[in-house]
């Protein structure tokens, strides 16, 4: 935006992008003292650049108006000359008062390394690292051609009199604070509370900051501008700070704010001639009952980086409800808090002044946790009307001396606590050695809190990776439970296929038995007649196709089912592990880790044992060994009776009786009661057979049932041993992790203890 002025470019550049939480920075080009100074106190620049000669950079800042400039300044280099110029030439650059260089990319490529490490990396960098921008030289909205490098200053801003020590603690601090920021970021990503660190750290060697608060109409407005000595904020019964507003210091005089820049998220800067800004930056505070959540927030996130509090009580309403719930808050940052309490013409006597100092030290007290509670009763109404009264008083070497020697000035009492806050400046003094340490003990407090916080988050996390570990490992084993649930799960299948079986051996049996009875002596004979060789009798063909053959096909039928019934229960199981596994512990693993393949992969089914138990099995072969027991029946009971036995045979043809029956057995053959004798017992003999032959199939499919049953758990013990290794394993990283981030948190603990060691000893014998 060239050509507009600073302020305009700032207004639309906001307005361009309002959501921003970056402030647009704007810069100014100069060729004179003259322009810089109005640049930096009407313009409203951010900074400076420096756009003529090297011979003409000492011209412009020694002017008369050059000491007014209080914003960065960079110098353009336009001629890069040889190394050793190059550096005297910086040097001379730094030394005149440039916060930096300006030079194109097309020079900085002659660069050499040892150039910039020499005058440019090796310097006090512990505040701000080098900055490297793109630019133009002659027009800002061009990019890519120009890189600024700084030089950092070593100085502690707000303080006189500090000794060596005092600065060696600060420079010493400053990389622990840098540690401990690297851990906690480490430790809690999330927790946005860091950047208040990050802030204390770089305050280290920024002025005072004094926060003041207290609720609305408490007097915060007038005694701000009593501090101040004139009417710089607005005052009024009715809320008049509705922003938090970060006093500086300007050296323009002027009775009004020379310039205010509203922040993103509401937050002004406003630039003051004050005095007592050189050394110190107020925070106006919209007030502890304030509505905005907002507004608290931003009130709330300037305690801890303040290095002392200001507490404005009102004397009408001394410590309300929301004071002391503000109190509270202040205490968890262990704060030094200075009480106010205002309007002091209020109270009718010193009775009633003492009593309500009393009452606010005592709760104080107990609020704080501490019993060193420091108050100061004023009337800043009427310490504003004393410095105005004097305003237009030239002698400010006896400005102190007159203000005393009036009588609303000494009554107002404002003059103890402007003293106590001033001497708070002066590093040789009790109170600046107080503030030395509150100022190097502001960061140590905010990183201890928030180091005991990400212990406690690192903590909790541990302790849920060990119990998430637990878990798995315990999942894990439990699989090894499954075999006894599918057991239980199998039972009605083995009962299906052990009853089909025993049916068809029942109806097996009974065919045995009707077929071998003295009734069918005919069909007894015919087995015996026709031989191994012979055609097969009806009873054969009928234990074949109509009870064999169809309980086969059945229990082949029934295993298929178990068996794809089996399978359906270990993937439907690996499944419910995968499944916890995911939705648990997803965020441990990536999809990588986790297996991404299919998952049937692990579940291998293999040969179902209880199919191939039926293979040696032949219905065929089954009706034959039938067919040979009833021969063997038939012929071991009848083959020895001979001729007799035959004739008997004939005579039981044609006789109508079964007495007449016994009688031509009896008659043809005396021998034949003994053979017959003992045809009751080679029956019950083959059917014995018979049932064996059955049983001994129901124990071979039921043998292998079992043996599916074990090796599909092992399959699933060992699917979810394999599934559940990667989140193991990230379990243990993780545990591994925080073990690791622990012991950096404590390390960082340690040595901010015997930083704050160090600080308590600072000013001792």
């Amino acid at each position: 935006m060239v050509g507009i002025p600073a302020i305009v470019a700032r207004s639309m550049m906001m307005k361009s992008n309002s959501d921003s939480i970056y402030l647009p920075l704007v810069a100014r080009t100069i060729r004179s003292s003259d322009s810089a100074r109005s640049a930096t106190s009407s313009e409203g620049a951010d900074f400076l650049i420096v756009n003529t000669g090297t011979a003409d950079f000492s011209r412009v800042f020694s002017g008369a108006g050059a000491q007014h400039v209080k914003i960065p300044v960079f110098f353009t280099l336009n001629d890069l000359q040889s190394e050793g110029s190059f550096s005297d030439t910086t040097s001379k650059l730094f030394q005149s008062g440039a916060s930096g260089i300006v030079l194109s990319l097309a020079g900085i490529q002659h660069l050499t390394d040892n150039i910039i490490e020499r005058d440019f990396l090796k310097v006090d960098t512990t505040d701000r690292v080098p900055q490297v921008t793109y630019s133009s030289a002659n027009a800002l909205e061009e990019t890519n051609n120009v890189m600024v490098l700084t030089r950092e200053k070593t100085k502690v801003a707000g303080f006189t009199k500090l000794d060596e020590k005092v600065m060696q603690l600060i420079a010493t601090e400053k990389p622990i604070l840098s540690e401990a920021v690297d851990v906690i970021r480490k430790a809690a990503p999330m927790m946005e509370e860091a950047e208040l660190l990050v802030d204390a750290a770089s305050r280290l060697s920024e002025p005072f900051l004094l926060v003041i608060v207290g609720e609305f109409n408490s007097g915060k407005s007038t005694f701000i501008n009593a501090l101040l000595g004139r009417k710089y904020l607005q005052e009024g019964v009715v809320p008049t700070t509705n922003e938090i507003t970060l006093l500086s210091y300007s050296e323009v005089d002027s009775e009004s704010i020379e310039r205010c820049e509203r922040h993103p998220d509401g937050q002004f800067t406003c630039y003051l001639s004050a005095p007592i800004l050189k050394e110190m930056n107020l925070v106006d505070t919209p007030g502890t009952n304030v509505i905005l959540q907002r507004q608290q927030r931003l009130t709330e996130e300037y305690v801890p980086r303040a290095d002392l509090i200001l507490f404005v009580l009102s004397s009408d309403r001394p410590l309300t409800e929301s004071e002391v719930g503000f109190l509270q808050y202040v205490q968890q940052w262990k704060k030094k808090v200075v009480f106010v309490l205002n309007k002091l013409d209020l109270y009718r006597n010193s009775d009633e002044l003492e009593e309500a100092t009393a009452f606010i030290k005592e709760n104080a007290r107990k609020l704080l946790n501490t019993e060193d509670v420091t108050l100061f009763p004023v009337s800043s109404r009427s310490a504003l009307e004393v410095k105005l009264s004097y305003s237009n008083n030239n002698d400010r070497e006896h400005h102190g001396e007159v203000l005393l020697s009036d009588p609303r000035w000494r009554s107002s009492k404002f003059y103890d606590l402007e003293h106590y806050l001033l001497s708070f400046l002066d590093g040789s003094t009790d109170n600046g050695k107080e503030r030395v340490r509150l100022k190097l003990e502001t960061p140590i407090g905010i990183a201890d809190r928030l180091l005991t916080s990400c212990q406690r988050l690192v903590k909790l996390e541990y302790e849920k990776a060990i119990d998430d570990l637990t878990s798995i490992r315990d999942l894990v084993s439990g699989a090894n439970s499954y075999a006894l649930k599918i057991e239980a799960d199998s039972n009605s299948w083995q009962k299906q296929i052990s009853s089909l079986i025993e049916r068809a051996k029942s109806r097996a049996i009974t065919l045995m038995e009707s077929t071998l009875q003295l009734s069918n002596i005919d069909l007894i004979f015919t087995y015996m007649l026709t031989g191994e060789k012979g055609p097969s009798a009806k009873a054969t063909s009928f234990v074949q196709n109509d009870i064999l053959s169809p309980a086969l096909d059945d229990a082949a039928d029934l295993l298929s089912e178990y068996s794809k019934w089996l399978s359906s229960s270990n993937t439907r199981e690996a499944n419910l592990y995968l499944e916890c596994f995911h939705e648990r512990w997803n965020s441990l693993v990536s999809q990588e880790e986790s297996g991404s393949s299919d998952r049937t992969e692990l579940v291998n089914e293999g040969e179902k044992l209880s199919i191939k138990a039926l293979d040696g099995f032949s219905a065929t072969a089954a009706a034959k060994v039938f067919e040979e027991e009833i021969r063997e029946v038939a012929t071991g009971t009848f083959g020895g009776l001979g001729v007799a036995g035959l004739s008997a045979s004939l005579l039981t043809s044609v006789l109508t009786t079964t007495l007449e029956d016994l009688l031509a057995l009896a008659l043809c053959s005396a021998g034949g009661f003994l053979a017959i004798s003992n045809f009751p017992g080679r029956r019950k003999l083959a059917v014995e057979k018979v049932s064996k032959a059955a049983d001994e199939l129901s124990r071979k499919v039921n043998e292998a049932i079992q043996k599916d049953i074990s090796q599909s758990a092992s399959q699933l013990v060992q699917f979810v041993d394999t599934a559940s290794k990667p989140y193991q394993e990230a379990c243990q990283r993780k545990i591994d992790w925080l073990q690791g981030v622990q012991g950096e948190l404590s390390a960082v603990e340690r040595k901010l203890q015997t930083l704050k060691i160090d600080i308590q000893n600072l000013h001792g014998s």
